[in-house]
């Protein structure tokens, strides 16, 4: 069985016009259950908080996903006319906890420079702890109501702390982002987030990630979201 992920967006500072263009918030709670020979349960949250001026705007981003299974599957022990069924112990199979700080400002309507920082933790990762600090420039391809586009190219600098220690854990680096965004007919979104992260010191040391979302607005304050990262 599998309960539907629920995605909860909606602007909490929004008390009158005014401040509705400075401040505005987004959260996202989900919820995935499965259930047969052995269960699984996964919670996640995301929130994303915006101050804007004129010319420059701060965005805080912060979440956790948390998931549990079954270490064994649910069975009958004994005979047909004389059994009991085990019930199995549940642990730990995922855990992830972020949380990322970011100013931009704009040199020209279509480029400016921006500065960030931000914390990891993903122990089945094996990151117990990452520190990053960052700064660069990036491009606004598009800024229209129905089409967004910018990227970004930084340096950072990391300080990483493994669940198995190693020697090298702080590293200097480079960073490319894209955020795409695409409103498709009245009320649905396609959005597509891409970070690549270069080690300058290890050559080998590098990752990606995208996530590719399809948000479908109910109202003013609730949406229905699916993604793929």
């Amino acid at each position: 069985m599998l309960v539907a992920v629920l995605l909860v967006v909606g602007p909490v500072w929004a008390q009158d016009e005014e401040k509705a263009k400075k401040w505005s918030e987004e959260a996202e709670f989900s919820y995935v259950m499965t259930s047969g020979n052995s269960d699984t349960s996964t919670l996640g949250f995301k929130s994303k908080t915006t101050r804007q001026w004129a010319k420059s705007q701060f965005v805080l981003k912060l979440g956790a996903i948390r998931g549990e299974s079954q270490v064994e599957s649910r069975v009958a022990v004994g005979t047909p006319d004389d059994f009991w069924v085990t019930d199995p112990e549940t642990e730990l199979t995922a855990e992830n906890y972020w949380v990322d700080g970011r100013y931009e400002r704009k040199i020209t309507d279509k480029f400016y420079w921006y500065a960030g920082a931000g914390w990891l933790r993903n122990r089945f990762a094996g990151i117990e702890n990452r520190s990053q600090v960052q700064g660069g420039v990036g491009n606004i391809w598009y800024d229209k109501e129905r089409l967004k586009w910018k990227t970004d190219y930084a340096v950072t600098y990391t300080d990483q702390e493994d669940v198995v220690p190693v020697e090298n854990n702080a590293f200097a680096g480079l960073r490319v982002t894209s955020d795409f965004s695409v409103l498709i007919g009245k009320n649905t979104t396609y959005d597509n987030d891409f970070l690549f992260d270069y080690d300058l010191e290890t050559s080998e040391n590098w990752h990606f990630n995208m996530l590719n979302a399809l948000t479908v607005s109910m109202n003013k304050t609730l949406a229905l979201k699916v993604g793929l990262q």
